[in-house]
């Protein structure tokens, strides 16, 4: 119906008062999607399912906090972790009009994802596809194939291993370092950068072993943990994550190593188990959040348990929805391209404090933690995965000094 016609004719205190009586376009009625693109099938589904019930979580929490705000809907796609996929499920989310998406899981799957994105909004002005990228860390994707449409909420390697190795050096028990990873671009890069920092940090600490193995392929670790033992190493090194990690984990403590594990993703979904049926050495892990943040933090991964029974582990799950929202506020706007000029170089609370998405890479700059696995005590009552243990701070590292530098010559939409 063309309001405008019913208006006409009327004098003009009569056409005023008619006006008004209209309900008002607003953006607080609008409801935002976002394309959750992670394995929900296959080795890693436990993480993928855990990390979309995160997002819809935490979403939820958002949409009751700000009901007259845009509100946040998750919708699922499986990628099955393969970057193939990813550009399928990329192409379905946008068939469905969906203009964000988060994914996570995987640097090759975050590579293309990236790419396709990049090409899709260059070639369809007024239908831009924003990407928040909360958890694959390879630093590639802000440095030379950093985007202008892509956001990264978690640390990458180089931030986390700036972080780990300003740790390590101060530990001098290690001695003697074993590193092992899975052969794609986060494994490599993880033994990399280790031996590029510690030398630089620590040159008296000996690499006694760098092991690389197939993701998601390995049954039984054994062989490599009796390489680790044969090796000597008191320390060992690893960006595994999901089962490649516990399963590593089990076959060092069924082994009885006696090494201390220096770990990027040991809170991650069956990991914690393995850990509390009898680590003989220290497990740390860095990251941007662990179990005992007090606040907000406390708060969800207390709702999180209650819900699911269930950890909630991916903090950035809040970071991301918390920038959005604020971006939402301030463009005014939930056009992805509006948005992103005020996400670039935009600060807000996070878990942890004050977090910016850094203007230059679109890379999130926040402080980091080292924390160690530990035994419950009244001071740290939160149980993960309902093993009597949790993750607990042994040393906070300021963003400024986790932070790294970028390459990025990020090509700005005109």
């Amino acid at each position: 119906m063309d309001i405008r016609k019913n208006l006409r004719g009327l004098p003009a205190v009569a056409a005023l008062a008619a006006a008004l009586t209209l309900p008002a376009f607003s953006v607080q009625a609008e409801t935002v999607k976002i394309a959750f693109m992670d394995p929900l099938s296959g080795p890693f589904a436990n993480v993928g399912q855990n990390q979309l019930k995160s997002w819809q979580f935490v979403a939820d929490y958002f949409n009751k906090k700000n009901p007259s705000a845009p509100q946040f809907e998750i919708v699922s796609f499986d990628n099955k972790g393969s970057p193939q996929e990813s550009l399928n499920t990329l192409k379905a989310a946008i068939d469905q009009n969906i203009r964000y998406v988060t994914q996570g899981n995987g640097s090759g799957a975050a590579a293309a994802i990236l790419d396709a994105v990049q090409k899709h909004n260059d070639r369809n002005p007024g239908k831009e596809v924003l990407y928040l990228n909360y958890a694959a860390v390879d630093p590639a994707l802000t440095n030379e194939k950093c985007s202008y449409w892509h956001f990264r909420l978690d640390a990458d390697t180089t931030m986390k291993m700036e972080a780990l190795t300003s740790f390590m050096k101060d530990q001098p028990e290690i001695k003697k370092v074993y590193i092992i990873g899975q052969n794609y671009s986060h494994g490599q890069q993880v033994a990399k950068y280790f031996k590029e920092y510690i030398a630089r940090k620590r040159p008296d600490i000996q690499i006694v072993g760098d092991d690389l193995h197939p993701i998601a392929q390995v049954k039984d670790f054994a062989p490599y943990v009796a390489k680790i033992k044969a090796s000597g190493a008191d320390s060992v090194v690893t960006g595994n994550w999901g089962t490649d990690l516990t399963l590593l984990i089990k076959a060092a403590n069924e082994a009885g190593l006696n090494a201390n594990f220096y770990t990027y993703y040991a809170g991650v979904s069956g990991t914690p188990t393995a850990l509390a049926s009898g680590s003989t050495g220290k497990v740390r892990v860095v990251a941007y959040a662990h179990n005992n943040l007090p606040g907000i933090p406390k708060q969800l991964q207390e709702d999180f348990k209650k819900k699911f029974n269930d950890d909630w582990y991916t903090a950035a799950t809040y970071s991301g929805l918390a920038l959005l929202s604020e971006a939402f506020k301030k463009a005014k706007s939930t056009d992805p391209v509006k948005v992103a000029a005020v996400l670039s170089g935009m600060r807000v609370e996070g878990v942890a404090g004050e977090i910016e998405m850094r203007k230059s890479d679109h890379q999130l700059q926040q402080q980091l933690f080292i924390s160690e696995w530990a035994k419950l005590d009244p001071k740290h009552p939160y149980s993960v995965e309902n093993t009597g243990f949790n993750f607990r701070e042994v040393k906070a590292i300021p963003s400024y000094v986790a932070s790294t530098p970028t390459s990025c010559q990020m090509k700005k939409p005109t």
